[in-house]
């Protein structure tokens, strides 16, 4: 029997960066069909998703996230694909809620949130972020390639709240000559209810969704919008969040902004991605992972298992956002419907 690690002394990576945060993508699949991560041209019906016994377990994520707990990690958030559509989701997030002093989050389109929101506040959960891209149909249609309309993602937030969520964030991805608009609209329809609308600049993730320099609406961009309509006021926070935030002078609330193009954080990322079948990534847009599924099914005890991480994590040099415009990749990233976002 596996015995709990003993707790090492925080692990920092090559360049100083300290494990915090661990994304668990639970399920490749998605019931949408975004072009800048999952364009329908590649993933339609006949695309072969994996099958279900080449994911990971359940209890095998849970070890994983024991083991990494012990290695200083205190934020774990499930991800996809579209994380919702995994079988019993919430029997995983009650055995992850059992982890102290972990906050247990999750990315979600908000479909499927009508009929699950409850029971995973039961569970465990903690936070919830929703993805929505834009409030008219004809816009999010464009961004979801789904068929499915905003009053869907709406309801599924609606549901959130009624079942105890609080300070849900939206995220919304802008790209140049798409949703532009859904700025001013997003950050009008949830000022003043307590949800924090959080603007992505447009990135090259993965390899197929054909990203050009001149689709980025820059965070800057972004920002003059918001000021022409709204004082806001810098908040100074983590250093090592993602989104800049900035508080409505009024009193409203707050809105971020993550520009991963123009203003990359690199040096502050404290990420580390888990794919659904078990691979490692330390870096959004990185081309090879860490097959850490064949460890978990080897022999070993728990403090192995930590032992073998925490070195992965110390010979962490990834900065691909700072070194974007000079270097090239050494290989083609995975895809962020594989990996996690």
């Amino acid at each position: 029997m596996n015995t709990s690690p003993t707790p090492l002394p925080t692990v920092h990576d090559a360049l100083a960066r300290p494990l915090r945060d661990l994304r668990i993508s639970v399920t490749g699949r998605s019931n949408f069909r975004c072009p800048y991560c999952m364009p329908r041209a590649l993933f339609g019906p006949d695309h072969a998703f994996l099958p279900r016994a080449a994911l990971l377990s359940f209890e095998e994520i849970f070890r994983l996230a024991q083991v990494f707990v012990h290695l200083g990690v205190n934020k774990l958030r499930l991800t996809g694909g579209e994380p919702l559509l995994r079988r019993d989701l919430e029997r995983l997030v009650a055995q992850l809620a059992t982890l102290t002093g972990v906050e247990l989050a999750m990315t979600t389109n908000g479909v499927l949130l009508g009929r699950k929101a409850q029971a995973l506040r039961a569970a465990g959960l903690t936070r919830l972020t929703v993805s929505l891209d834009a409030l008219d149909d004809a816009t999010f249609l464009r961004m979801n390639d789904a068929h499915t309309p905003v009053a869907e993602v709406l309801a599924g937030i609606e549901a959130a709240q009624r079942a105890g969520f609080t300070g849900l964030k939206i995220n919304a991805v802008i790209q140049r000559g798409v949703n532009e608009h859904a700025v001013l609209d997003l950050a009008r329809h949830f000022r003043g209810t307590g949800m924090t609308v959080r603007f992505i600049e447009y990135m090259d993730v993965g390899s197929s969704n054909g990203w050009r320099p001149a689709d980025v609406f820059s965070a800057q961009d972004m920002l003059a919008l918001l000021r022409q309509q709204w004082v806001l006021q810098p908040v100074t926070g983590n250093p090592h969040a993602v989104a800049q935030e900035y508080r409505y002078a009024d009193g409203a609330g707050t809105v971020g902004l993550i520009a991963a193009v123009t203003q990359p954080f690199c040096q502050h990322c404290t990420r580390l991605r888990l794919s659904t079948d078990g691979q490692l990534f330390t870096c959004l847009f990185a081309g090879t992972g860490f097959d850490v599924k064949t460890l978990l099914r080897a022999d070993l005890t728990d403090q192995a298992l930590a032992e073998h991480l925490g070195l992965l994590w110390q010979q962490r040099q990834d900065q691909y956002s700072q070194l974007r415009f000079h270097a090239a990749r050494a290989q083609p990233p995975k895809e962020m419907s594989y990996l996690g976002g």
